[in-house]
């Protein structure tokens, strides 16, 4: 009743058009302000050339909020408010306004608005990207979830990794939302969220149609458009881009993309019905990564050292959404089935294997995927009526793959160390209960449980086996050759549950500005199939010259997890957050060099802090400063590594120097013990702005004893351009602006050259004591992939209108026409 009374004395919130902003908007005015809503209401009505759109006003409720209306890809575009409640410090929420405010040179790197998050890539503009956070070398998504519209993107025992999750499809100006989590604290959280869940939404609807058609340097091209349609009751979204990019490489990436989507959907998100197909194609040649003792030899960082190095992908996919919700319950239904393809050629250690054809390999993966994910929560009254609402819920996924290695020379394949088909499936369980029991005091307590479940059958041929020459008391016979035929005895089937328990707690001691978390949860990654049904080595002759055995590996590695964190806003429009955080994990994926894919480690153990600060002092200014701080280090002893070292020691070894980075010791390979960022954004809804953003990644050990270490690296991006009233857009990017001559990636491990003494010593070339270790150890080193050179792109975009008459074409001269913004 009190409300009703409120509404006939004061009149509502008028948006006249937020700025562009990546942190919280001012508080929504109050009722108490009548007079100052009445003099916005007459500046709105004198000024009928900036088409806003009515909207509600946001409360101030939460972290993160944005404005509704955003104008980042030029018209205006109105994306989901923010979650009233976030059950942990470090949990993020942004539109895809706030993401495509920041410039980023590559669709995986608009994920970088992640505090926390880096993404660099080592390869073609095809691959998937190397992602680091929390003190984890996620590889290409090994233990970090990435979802769109809530299908996985990680792949289950794929050909390229555990967990290969492709961002490269994702389209940043079609997104609507992104949900950012740190740790598995989450029941809906499972497989591979160990380090963090990224959850993707697209955008169901545009009031305006939007195109953007971009050039730049070395030879970069796309076009963008998206547009929506009303159909049949709800309304049709449709998007997609080409694009081309050859890069600064010698040979040229040559990378060409195509992309689309379509929705129709009905509703709202959460009282809707949604289908969406998805189609993406993409090819590319690839410069990998390169030793940097050919730098000091003249070799350009620009080169390549094996020029046929890339490959090819596609992905198709359709999925649904249903969601229904009451004053007492809601519910959400979501099916999707994908098919996608992928052919790779690397060379990452030259011609250490094979000395005369060199060491490139093909890895494929035919895969289709296929699940489901249903949820149903209802509110309760239990414990002496305290507000609660329970939520229950399945998911399940199956993916049917075929996968395998095969090397191969200028992409001809001539032998198949692998060739599987398998299926690999689960089925999870997972429920919660969020209890508000005070006004201070709130808690959220669950579980999931998973059942993973595979088998797996060899296809590798016996004629298609890798052929060594047969080793016996008198030494190598090359007339005895012996082939490593393995498929058969590889195959099998493997499975595994683990539950997992949850819980939150989220105090509110003071008032609505500051909030204190406790976090806790066990999650898990699932370990590649067929190492949980390998008996032989595929690669590797045991010391009699026979077969080698190898260990079996679980399906399931499980890890714990825990956070203390504190989110304010007691300084007026300054938002920080401070999060101390750890997590033990059973076993590790780590990146093999020399077989290009993910080997299973030992357990290890992270300790960290991340500090998060926004602040906007006035509506066309804001800063962001974020920095995450962790200690990383593997438990125990690897013993392979300890008689590695030991046989590295050995005379005619001894003097090659190996040894010195292949000690046993606890760092933790490439995990990155600081990440920090800082951006700066300038300028209102429409003219001009500006856009600044410093990414900032510590040295990191590249092996196990810390001797060999990665180089830091520090680049700027810069955005600026100007907006006009009718929703046109004119923008330049900057990459890498200072000229950054660091590694954008980098590893450690032993290859072979020609031109490396090594090389002759183990080839005959050259009179000088070896050993079988060091030579198949290769020459040590750190291996890197150069940053690129600086490098602009220019855009121009607005209003997607296929009337063409009545299109008003953007006042070239405007943006020099300067006003008194004061007036």
């Amino acid at each position: 009743m009190s409300s009703s009374a409120l509404a006939q004395t004061s009149l509502p919130t008028i948006n006249i058009g937020g700025s562009v902003k990546r942190t919280a908007t001012r508080p929504a005015q109050r009722a108490t302000q009548p007079v100052r809503a009445v003099r916005l209401a007459a500046i709105t009505a004198l000024r009928p050339a900036l088409p806003v759109a009515a909207a509600t006003a946001i409360p101030d409720d939460g972290f993160d909020s944005s404005a509704q209306q955003d104008t980042a890809l030029g018209p205006r575009i109105q994306y989901p408010a923010p979650p009233k409640e976030t059950p942990s410090s470090s949990e993020r929420f942004f539109t895809g306004g706030q993401i495509n405010t920041i410039p980023a040179f590559r669709p995986g790197e608009a994920l970088e608005i992640v505090p926390g998050l880096a993404v660099t890539q080592h390869a073609g503009e095809g691959k998937a990207n190397q992602y680091y956070l929390r003190g984890f070398d996620l590889d290409h998504g090994t233990d970090l979830a990435l979802y769109l519209d809530a299908m996985p993107l990680n792949m289950r025992t794929h050909g390229h990794g555990q967990g290969y999750a492709d961002a490269n499809f994702v389209i940043p100006e079609m997104l609507a939302a992104v949900d950012a989590r740190k740790g598995p604290y989450n029941v809906e959280d499972g497989d591979f969220s160990n380090a963090g869940t990224i959850r993707m939404q697209y955008l169901r609807k545009v009031p305006q149609g939007v195109y953007a058609t971009t050039g730049g340097a070395f030879n970069f091209g796309r076009v963008f458009g998206m547009r929506s349609w009303e159909f049949s009751g709800g309304d049709i979204f449709g998007g997609g881009e080409i694009s081309t990019y050859d890069g600064p490489w010698r040979i040229p990436n040559n990378a060409r993309k195509i992309n689309a989507v379509l929705r129709w959907s009905r509703g709202e998100e959460n009282d809707g019905l949604s289908v969406t197909g998805m189609a993406y194609a993409n090819r590319w040649n690839s410069t990998d990564q390169i030793p940097l003792r050919l730098f000091e030899q003249g070799f350009s960082p620009w080169g390549s050292i094996s020029p046929t190095d890339g490959g090819d992908t596609t992905r198709f996919s359709l999925s649904g959404r249903w969601a229904r919700e009451t004053a007492t319950d809601k519910s959400t239904v979501e099916a999707f089935v994908m098919h996608s393809t992928l052919n790779l050629y690397n060379n990452f250690t030259y011609f250490l294997a094979n000395p005369v054809l060199g060491d490139q390999f093909r890895q494929f993966d035919r895969r289709t995927m296929i699940g489901g994910n249903a949820y149903h929560a209802f509110k309760i009254n239990l414990f002496e009526n305290k507000e609660s609402e329970l939520r229950v819920g399945v998911q399940s996924r199956y993916d049917d793959v075929r996968l395998g290695v095969q090397n191969a020379v200028q992409r001809m394949p001539y032998d198949t160390p692998r060739n599987d088909q398998l299926g690999e499936g689960n089925i999870s369980l997972i429920s919660d209960i969020k209890t508000k029991w005070a006004p201070w005091l709130r808690t959220v307590i669950g579980a999931r449980l998973d059942y993973y479940w595979g088998s797996n059958q060899g296809l590798q041929a016996y004629w298609d086996a890798p052929l060594f020459p047969r080793i016996d008391s008198s030494g190598f016979d090359p007339s005895a050759p012996f082939r490593i035929w393995t498929g058969p005895a590889n195959s099998g089937a493997a499975a595994a549950q683990l539950l997992s328990p949850k819980a939150s707690v989220i105090l509110n001691p003071w008032d609505n500005k500051t909030d204190f978390y406790l976090n806790f949860g066990r999650g898990f990654h699932s370990n590649d199939l067929r190492a949980t049904t390998q008996r032989l080595a595929t690669t590797e002759l045991g010391e009699d010259g026979g077969y080698l055995s190898v260990r079996k590996q679980g399906l399931l590695s499980p890890s714990t997890g825990g956070e203390i964190g504190v989110k304010t806003r007691a300084i007026d429009r300054l938002e920080s957050a401070a999060t101390l955080f750890f997590i033990q994990t059973a076993q590790e994926n780590i990146f093999e060099g020399d077989s290009g894919n993910t080997v299973i480690a030992r357990g290890a153990n992270r300790i960290g802090v991340e500090l998060t600060n926004h602040w906007r002092p006035l509506s066309w200014l804001a800063f962001e400063g974020d920095v995450t701080a962790t200690h990383a280090r593997f438990r125990g002893v690897d013993r392979e590594q300890s008689q590695l070292f030991i046989d590295l020691l050995q005379p005619g070894a001894f003097e090659w120097g190996s040894w010195l980075s292949n000690m046993p010791g606890n760092y933790l390979v490439n995990a990155t013990p600081i990440v920090a960022t800082a951006t700066l954004e300038l300028g209102e809804a429409t003219g001009w702005f500006g856009d600044f953003k410093y990414r900032y990644i510590a040295p990191r050990a590249l092996t196990q004893d810390g001797f060999l270490k990665s180089p830091a690296i520090g680049t700027v991006n810069a955005r600026a351009g100007y907006r006009w009233k009718e929703g046109w857009k004119l923008q330049l990017d900057v990459f890498n602006m200072f000229n950054s001559r660091s590694q954008q990636i980098a590893y450690g491990y032993g290859s072979l050259l020609p031109t490396d003494p090594l090389f002759q010593a183990c080839n005959g070339g050259l009179s000088a004591p070896t050993t079988e270790a060091v030579c198949s150890v290769g020459q040590m080193g750190v291996v890197g992939h150069p940053i690129e050179r600086p490098s602009w792109r220019l855009t121009f975009g607005g209003p997607l209108d296929l009337d063409l008459l009545r299109a008003k074409a953007p006042s070239l001269s405007e943006p020099f026409q300067f006003v008194k913004f004061w007036e």
